[in-house]
């Protein structure tokens, strides 16, 4: 009887959230995706920053080879109406110590171990809007706007999160289309309490180019809304270390 009875209050608990994730449609995902980053949403809602350790998996399809990598990621989202691009720092500890960094203008590839940075003007990058990897994470707020949105297959992946594809609404030579992963958490939040912000949505991103090249990055250990310092995303030369053009060789 005891055991009968604790069956039906375990059934009580879980048979309304099995419901609750059976129901979430993908206007729901999308729109728990895109609400924390858009201009219009309340500040109490919004993520204007967040750290993560990422995992990279890089597939070039023309050699057949996988490169693995692995780091830390900074971002700081930027108002809509400022018209800029997020700023963002990623620091690699593998395969090879490096940095990627932007102030929303200019971006910097530091490799120390060449003593060389490649100092890039990516200021009119917002302008491809979802054409570009770079832009891509700068316009989450309008992802439905850039990309028609779809659902993965599988539609859930194997911890129960859902999956989206992305494909550009314009011809892009960067992106043939991108596959998030999106928090299950973020939506069961979204649909609970109609809110964001509290949780990061985005658990893990796939990007194929036309070439067939993938992309693959996954966040561990979120952070949200740590006031990120500014200094984080500027790039400052030390001494000895050469600027690089873009359109110039590395000596890898």
């Amino acid at each position: 009887m005891v055991k009968r009875l604790l069956t039906s209050l375990l059934l009580l608990f879980v048979i309304p959230s099995l419901s609750a994730a059976a129901e979430a449609k993908i206007g729901d995902i999308v729109a728990a995706l895109e609400t924390p980053f858009k201009y219009e949403t309340q500040a109490s809602e919004k993520i204007s920053d967040f750290q993560a350790d990422f995992l990279q998996q890089s597939h070039i399809a023309s050699i057949g080879r996988t490169q693995h990598g692995k780091g830390v990621v900074s971002f700081k989202f930027t108002p809509a109406v400022d018209h800029s691009l997020a700023k963002f720092r990623w620091q690699y500890q593998k395969p090879a110590i490096q940095e990627i960094i932007s102030d929303g203008k200019t971006m910097w590839v530091y490799i120390p171990d060449n003593r060389q940075v490649i100092e890039s003007d990516i200021s009119k990058l917002n302008t491809q809007q979802g054409e570009n990897p770079v832009t891509f994470l700068s316009n989450l707020g309008n992802l439905s706007r850039n990309f028609s949105i779809a659902w993965n297959q599988p539609r859930l992946s194997d911890s129960g999160n859902y999956q989206l594809l992305l494909i550009p609404l314009k011809p892009s030579q960067f992106i043939e289309k991108i596959e998030i992963t999106v928090s299950k958490k973020a939506v069961n939040f979204y649909l609970d309490q109609h809110k964001t912000g509290k949780i990061f949505p985005i658990i893990a991103t796939l990007v194929t180019d036309p070439s067939g090249n993938r992309t693959a990055i996954k966040f561990k250990n979120i952070k949200i809304n740590q006031h990120l310092d500014e200094k984080l995303f500027t790039f400052v030369r030390p001494p000895g270390v050469e600027v690089v053009d873009p359109g110039q060789q590395l000596g890898f």
